[in-house]
């Protein structure tokens, strides 16, 4: 079975995603760009490295639906085909097909209680 590697990323909703970015960035240090912070990693193995991403969305958006929960977390997984067979075959809810970019490719799946999960296959 493919397992998860590592958190990915954190996305939550805000009122306004600039001025809150901003304020991680003034008042606790934390580097911000567009899309807010990114943090690379080693497994607790010392060798395998990881990233995650962590990310600011407006409050009005579609992208964390059907879940209506004010955050959504990313997984970083292995091999996404053969766990999206694994996936579907124990009846999990799977909410599109993967999608492929040059940074790696993506799916989402809901958990039983509706949250929206993203699994992400590092390239």
């Amino acid at each position: 079975m493919s397992k998860v590697k590592g958190i990915g990323g954190i996305f939550f909703k805000c009122q306004d995603p600039q001025k809150l970015k901003e304020w991680y960035n003034e008042k606790i240090g934390l580097a911000t760009d567009q899309y807010g912070a990114g943090f690379r990693w080693l497994q607790a193995d010392g060798k395998t490295e990881g990233f995650t991403q962590w990310s600011l969305f407006p409050d009005n958006t579609d992208y964390f639906e059907p879940s209506q929960k004010e955050f959504m977390i990313n997984y970083i997984v292995e091999d996404l085909e053969e766990l999206v067979e694994e996936l579907k075959a124990k009846g999990v809810t799977i909410l599109d097909e993967i999608s492929v970019y040059d940074y790696g490719k993506f799916i989402h799946i809901a958990d039983p209680e509706g949250n929206k999960i993203e699994l992400w296959e590092l390239k």
